[in-house]
């Protein structure tokens, strides 16, 4: 053996061969929150009224983001705005603020939140209105509940009190809304209308009319009366609740 030259050693090299000394980790190992999803799914065809709200949106952020850990954003959405509802109604712009909520997330969410407005919907459009009242705030609230300005639509409604059109009159601000009786009576007129139901909500959440609201009410119902057509109430809506003018007594 010639000196300044090292034997060989006595097995091969990693890499000529061999398996290294030190693998590295499989990149084929299940991510740890699969295992979390299918059980949540099944908890949810077990259970669904029993979730909680965070939970839910798990379900929902699922097939918007499939390759990712979705429990923290589900609970950082509802941290925010409260609650599912509130989730699905609050405008793209605020939940593009969250870390993690891309344009394409947003936009499912509101896909969502247009569901279960058909959904509501599909209660009053085909039964005469007045008898479907659980169905009509169901309605109402998810559709005007969460809605940060003001919102005035009427319902138009034919001599069965059946639904012809549901129409959103006016969008104001967080505390007003201009209502112009002479607009709403005209709209009444071109559907052949002889009934109509207000509704609006309160963005800061408390339902309870404002002096405007009973003096507005009752202006509409005057122009509108003798031309025929009824107004059978006024609905407020709000995070809170519901107010009925009708059954307050207010006109």
């Amino acid at each position: 053996m010639k000196k300044g030259r090292s034997p060989l050693p006595d097995a091969p090299l990693p890499g000529l061969g061999e398996a290294p000394l030190f693998p590295p980790a499989a990149e084929t190992a299940e991510p740890h929150y699969h295992g979390h999803r299918e059980r949540l799914r099944q908890r949810f065809a077990e259970a669904e009224g029993r979730l909680p709200d965070y939970e839910l949106l798990e379900l929902i952020l699922f097939r918007s983001i499939p390759r990712r850990d979705v429990k923290p954003l589900a609970k950082a959405l509802i941290a925010r705005f409260g609650s599912l509802a509130e989730v699905l109604g609050a405008p793209i712009a605020r939940l593009r603020e969250i870390d993690g909520v891309s344009d394409g997330v947003a936009g499912d969410l509101k896909i969502v939140e247009a569901a279960g407005h058909r959904l509501a919907k599909g209660g009053i459009a085909k039964r005469p209105v007045l008898s479907t009242s659980a169905a009509l705030i169901d309605y109402c609230r998810s559709t005007m509940a969460f809605a940060e300005r003001e919102i005035f639509r009427i319902l138009f409604l034919d001599t069965k009190n059946g639904l012809i059109a549901d129409e959103v009159q006016q969008r104001g601000t967080v505390n007003h809304t201009p209502v112009y009786p002479r607009e709403v009576v005209k709209r009444a007129l071109e559907l052949s209308a002889t009934a109509l139901i207000l509704v609006h909500n309160h963005p800061s959440g408390d339902p309870s009319p404002s002096s405007a609201d009973v003096s507005m009410t009752r202006t509409i119902a005057d122009v509108a009366g003798p031309l025929g057509i009824v107004v059978h109430d006024h609905i407020i809506i709000g995070r809170d609740g519901h107010v009925s003018l009708k059954a307050q007594r207010l006109f």
